[in-house]
């Protein structure tokens, strides 16, 4: 019988560690939901240099003129379950130097400018939205393709390298829900509300591990019964 007792218990101690670890996570998804909820809210900053980690969704804002000529295009992002692509645009700042604002979605039929003229804003604009930087890309996405202008991730410094120009703030602006001229690109994209399922998680493993009790102790009690 040692042979199913420890089983059953290297069982019940990984799923009794899987549930906790899932616990953790709950805690730190609600603090993350925490985090940026009170960034949205947040009187803007001025526009920094850069950006750490740390700052999480910081809200800022900038003033300058859009380079409507070297937009970049993120795909694969949907907008109420409607496919489309995130419109990247360089925004030229007074310093001369620029800063990359995700202007927002806009349907794949429309990826092409000259489908919407309207959102090729002329002159002096004031962007307001959060700063964030890059993200690496994930184990199931395909690899950037820059020559294509197709990019499935957000890898900040090829992005600033594909608009061509040469100095470029090493963070992205995702623009709030502005309305924009003639509705398009659609602001406001950035996730807020994540989803925090980890503790029906953490209850499923300990569930596990109390399955594997249940059954350990029934086995035995006829291992028992069946010796007496």
């Amino acid at each position: 019988m040692l042979g199913p007792a420890l089983i059953t218990l290297a069982g019940v101690v990984l799923t009794a560690a899987l549930g906790t670890w899932q616990l953790h996570r709950r805690d730190w998804k609600s603090e993350l939901i925490t985090q940026r909820t009170a960034a949205v809210a947040a009187a803007p900053v001025a526009l920094p240099a850069a950006i750490t980690v740390s700052d999480g969704y910081l809200r800022t804002t900038a003033t300058g003129r859009f380079d409507h000529t070297r937009e970049l295009y993120l795909t694969g992002r949907a907008h109420r379950d409607q496919p489309g692509l995130h419109v990247i645009t360089p925004l030229l700042l007074a310093d001369g130097s620029a800063v990359l604002v995700d202007r927002g979605w806009v349907p794949n039929s429309r990826r092409d400018p000259a489908q919407r003229p309207q959102s090729h804003v002329a002159g002096e604009v004031t962007v307001t939205g959060l700063a964030r930087l890059g993200v690496e890309r994930g184990w199931m996405q395909p690899e950037n393709q820059p020559t294509e202008n197709i990019w499935f991730y957000l890898d900040v410094p090829a992005l600033a390298a594909a608009s061509g120009l040469p100095r470029v703030r090493p963070f992205v602006i995702e623009a709030d829900a502005t309305p924009q001229p003639g509705g398009l690109p659609i602001g406001g994209q950035s996730r807020i509300d994540l989803p925090n399922n980890h503790l029906q998680y953490a209850l499923t493993w300990y569930a596990f591990g109390l399955t594997l009790v249940v059954i350990y102790g029934l086995w035995l009690r006829r291992r028992v019964r069946d010796a007496a």
